[in-house]
């Protein structure tokens, strides 16, 4: 088909202006489909078709599963354990609680996958003790939100999950999974190394001393939530079952650790966790479901093919052109939330850098750290604006927070762009 140009106008134009007049996202991909169909005589059974096919996958049915497991164990107390369990590593260090923060978002984004859940679970109970200790309030929300936008590679995340059905089937979920592993821990040791130089410099205090009578107990009950990603992974690792098989049964040990070991809180609370997970679930297929349709106008009018060789036309340099890639999608990631971005970008730019040599694993981990980093970037950061709501601060002292740890981010994501070894040694190691 001919490129039409009003077609491509309603298509990204019509989106735009939707989105400028508040319009939830899904329904603006809704609606700039329909508008784009109509202009190019496409029957919209055909769109509402493409709409049910994109929901119409079984990989799917792991995402309401790890939702429910990531909700039940950030409300059941698991949180604070982790945090026990990271004072324990880092506590004692000179800005011991900065990088307890780190640690406990790493542990904790092992089990939730959501840089949101993390910052709301962890921020309400280290921002506090961080405040008591002295620390600066916007460091504070500075430091949680920057140690939570690594949930968001470290397995299981639900947008991985997205991202391989986004992708058409290139990737396999275990193996974006595991893809996500080294560069999750390259990002938390970044950090963790600029709250060590920001401790230093500014000589923040030490964290308490933890008894070695207390440590038995406090690794014990803090691996108990650590198991919930061992089982995940080594279960589709070894297997055993599927990623939704996995999820599934990650969903039973979360109920099991949360009612029947830590019983922190009742079982009627189940039913509010039920609720939440709902709501998040029904946004998330809502978007999945209209991004089929988005996905389809775009391949009809071969935009994707037009925006890769746009693309090699400006420069037939690789480093060049995976630049650009890093620069549109960290633009794009400041103003739309992850989950859209992911559906809308994954089909228009894997072909782009698919065509460069670059692995369709190693792309899912860059397009997750270039959205990560936008989850804490005004305008739009929606992990910027819990963190400052929850420090009680202003959105323009927790932007002052967070500018230090701008740079190892961004230095980890030039390492992933431009070293496949860093995403790609484990899932290869794995045969993946």
């Amino acid at each position: 088909m001919i490129i039409d140009p009003i077609a491509v106008t309603l298509l990204f134009g019509g989106f735009a202006v939707l989105l400028l007049l508040r319009v939830p996202v899904a329904l603006a991909l809704v609606m700039s489909s329909i508008a784009s169909a109509l202009w190019l005589a496409i029957p919209l059974a055909v769109v509402g078709q493409k709409m049910m096919q994109g929901l119409n996958s079984f990989p799917l049915l792991a995402i309401p599963f790890f939702i429910l497991a990531g909700e039940v164990m950030a409300t059941g107390g698991v949180a604070r354990r982790l945090i026990d369990l990271a004072n324990v590593v880092v506590g004692w260090f000179r800005g011991g609680l900065a990088m307890l923060n780190v640690v406990s978002s790493t542990f904790f984004g092992g089990i939730s996958g959501s840089a949101v859940a993390d910052t709301s679970s962890i921020g309400s109970v280290m921002m506090p003790m961080m405040r008591k200790q002295g620390y600066p309030d916007y460091y504070s929300v500075g430091v949680t939100v920057s140690s939570a936008a690594q949930g968001v590679l470290i397995p299981p995340s639900h947008n991985m999950i997205i991202f391989a059905l986004a992708a058409g089937g290139t990737v396999s979920i275990g193996g974006v999974f595991m893809a996500g592993v080294v560069p999750g821990l390259l990002i938390g040791l970044l950090l963790l190394a600029t709250c060590y130089v920001m401790a230093r410099k500014h000589n923040h205090p030490k964290g308490e001393t933890i008894t070695m009578r207390q440590i038995p107990r406090i690794v014990l009950q803090g691996m108990l939530g650590l198991l919930t990603p061992v089982i995940i992974i080594g279960g589709i690792l070894s297997g055993v079952f599927t990623a939704t098989e996995s999820a599934a049964i990650a969903c039973v040990w979360a109920f099991v650790i949360t009612f029947g070991v830590y019983r922190e809180v009742p079982l009627r609370a189940f039913v509010g966790m039920l609720r939440r997970t709902m709501r998040t679930l029904g946004t998330v297929l809502f978007l999945i479901a209209a991004a089929g349709a988005y996905g389809y106008l775009l391949t009809v009018m071969r935009l994707p093919t037009m925006l890769t060789e746009a693309l090699l036309d400006i420069s037939d340099n690789p480093i060049v052109i995976l630049l650009l890639c890093n620069v549109l999608l960290l633009g794009l990631g400041a103003i739309m939330d992850m989950a859209p971005l992911i559906l809308i970008t994954t089909p228009i730019l894997l072909p782009v850098v698919t065509s460069l040599g670059m692995e369709p694993m190693q792309f899912g981990v860059m397009l997750m750290l270039n959205l990560a980093i936008g989850l804490i970037t005004p305008p739009v950061g929606s992990v910027l604006f819990v963190g400052s709501a929850i420090g009680g601060i202003k959105i323009e002292e927790a932007v002052k927070g967070v500018l230090p740890f701008y740079v190892p981010m961004v230095g980890a994501l030039l390492l992933v762009t431009f070293v496949p070894a860093i995403s790609l040694t484990l899932p290869q190691m794995l045969g993946f």
